[in-house]
């Protein structure tokens, strides 16, 4: 390490004119970043210390302008306000780093562009016609969001209906699906911040002293922020891609209570048949 500089009588000469101010902060940067253990800097790499001294520079500008000789000396001046900057410097990184490690867990998922693909199903060469056109009809209906564009034109004739009808009904429940999809961003990003704010109360958690009053109001806020992040969740969970049995008794120009009672046959239909599989497989 360097012989410790004169802080003193740098500035004395500065003062006299002796040394530009340039040069003057220079030679003080040089002595900080040379003697770190003097300015209680321990254990910190000198591209560390160079990254704090770039951001301590406009403060120990101003602060070379506003001394004044009022019993503490220059050198010691110099030594506080290092003291004192590196805490600040060193809470505000670690922070920095927590806000930037909570910021990229809570956004990994997005990251995925394959998660919000709607899954299609397997295409088909022929479909034969439907026993039961209506309540088909009304199921496509409910599930669009799953069909592509192929599978329409293929469907259309197993059901009785023309493609270009089949395809009218179904731009119109993504016409308000798009209405619907604002609510879905915000909620989205509701929950992104909240599920943020959750990462951030438990890292902050595990820093503090266990039994403390800090301890305890940042585990208060952790737990009321894990329970909001889990309501936003849930909520969001029941905002389905499917369409509502409303939207698909408007498009069609029908009663609710239709909808109701086909998409109610075909679900019973199916549990009977799943019921019957085994007995008839015993047989």
């Amino acid at each position: 390490m360097q012989e410790i500089l004169s802080l003193n009588e740098l500035l004395k000469q500065y003062t006299q004119g002796n040394l530009p101010k340039k040069d003057f902060e220079g030679r003080i940067f040089t002595g900080i970043l040379e003697n770190r253990r003097r300015f209680h800097l321990f254990n910190w790499s000198r591209d560390t210390c160079v990254d704090f001294l770039c951001w301590l520079y406009p403060r120990m500008s101003r602060a070379i302008d506003t001394y004044q000789d009022i019993g503490a000396s220059f050198e010691a001046y110099i030594v506080s306000l290092v003291y004192w900057s590196a805490r600040e410097y060193r809470s505000r990184q670690a922070a920095h780093d927590l806000t930037e490690h909570a910021f990229w867990e809570a956004h990994a998922q997005d990251m995925n562009p394959c998660d919000n693909e709607p899954v299609y199903l397997e295409p088909l060469s022929v479909i034969k016609p439907v026993s039961n056109p209506r309540q088909t009809l009304i199921l496509l209906l409910k599930t669009y969001f799953f069909l592509s564009e192929d599978q329409i034109s293929r469907i259309a004739p197993a059901i009785g209906v023309e493609e270009t009808e089949l395809q009218r009904l179904i731009n119109e429940l993504r016409r308000r699906r798009l209405e619907r999809d604002e609510e879905l961003r915000g909620l989205n990003e509701r929950i992104q911040c909240q599920y943020f704010r959750y990462i951030v109360f438990k890292k902050k958690l595990e820093s503090a002293l266990e039994g403390s009053v800090h301890y305890e109001r940042i585990k208060g806020q952790l737990e009321r922020a894990r329970i909001r992040y889990n309501r936003m969740r849930k909520r969001l969970a029941a905002m389905s891609h499917c369409a509502t049995n409303r939207e698909v008794a408007e498009v069609l120009g029908i009663p609710k209570g239709t909808v109701d009672s086909s998409l109610y046959a075909i679900k019973r239909k199916y549990q009977i048949r799943e019921y019957a599989k085994p007995a008839s497989a015993n047989a």
